[in-house]
Parts: structure tokens; sequence; C-alpha cells
């Protein structure tokens, strides 16, 4: 199943400037899912980081990941309507930069369910769709859904 940008608005809270997924490649609600986003060049973060060789911040990347989780469980139907609270990161290994026009690819799965507290933490990749589907950032996101 794929949902554009407009879909996408109505499953998670985020909005620009903070909405980080443009849409949804495929999705098994409650198992995994992928996401896309294309790294605007426009975008004023990198007018500081870096003003001579832009990279988009680790912590963006870290957020895209989070964001294709929060997808991922507030597709199902057990916490559809919720927000999706960042607990926390593990494992985050940052592999290789990505630059201003390059659209990543992130994929997520669910490693970890309390049902009961309403958490859940995934595992995700992250992929570089221009630099050869390179791995450029891997770990795990924690989420609790309130």
């Amino acid at each position: 199943m794929k949902l554009d940008h407009e879909e996408v608005k109505k499953i998670i809270p985020h909005r620009p400037p903070m909405l980080l997924v443009d849409s949804v490649e495929d999705i098994q609600p409650g198992k995994e899912i992928v996401t896309r986003l294309f790294i605007d060049p426009d975008w004023a973060i990198f007018a500081g980081h870096f003003p001579d060789d832009p990279v988009l911040p680790g912590v963006y990347t870290v957020e895209c990941m989070a964001q294709a989780a929060d997808v991922l469980l507030l597709s199902d139907p057990r916490y559809a309507g919720m927000t999706p609270l960042f607990l926390g990161i593990d494992k985050v290994r940052f592999l290789s930069k990505i630059k201003p026009g390059d659209t990543i690819e992130v994929h997520a799965a669910i490693a970890s369910e309390r049902e009961e507290k309403k958490i859940a933490t995934c595992s995700a990749q992250v992929y570089n769709l221009n630099d050869g589907n390179k791995q450029c950032c891997i770990g795990e996101v924690t989420l609790a859904m309130r």
C-alpha cells in the first residue's frame, strides 16, 4: 500500500517544516514500513550546517526514522489518532552523508512492543537513493503513543 504526502498528514500530527515523510512506498500496518523524503536544498538548516559543505544534521536523520515509525504505529487501529512521543534512541550509527538534493528511503519495523503501556521500539535503516541505495544510518527509536 502506498500513501502520498496528504495521506501521511492524515495519520501523523507533524506539519512542515517538521514533517519529514513525503510518501509511504510500502506499509504493512503493525509490522513494517518504507518511507521517502526529498532533502530540499532550500531548507534553512543548510545555511549553517555547513555553509561550504552542506550535510543533513544527524538529528534530522533520526527524526526521519522516528516519523517513519510514527506512521507505522499510528496506522494501526490500536494507536490511530494518538500523539507519538519520542522516548529514546539506541544503537544509532551514521554511516555516510546525506546531502541537499538527495532522496532517502527509511525502512522501519517493530522490534518490540509493550502494548499495555503503548510503547514500541522500532528498528530503522536509512538508504540514500542518490548514492546507489547506500545505507547511511541505522538505529532504534522508542515511541510512546498518548
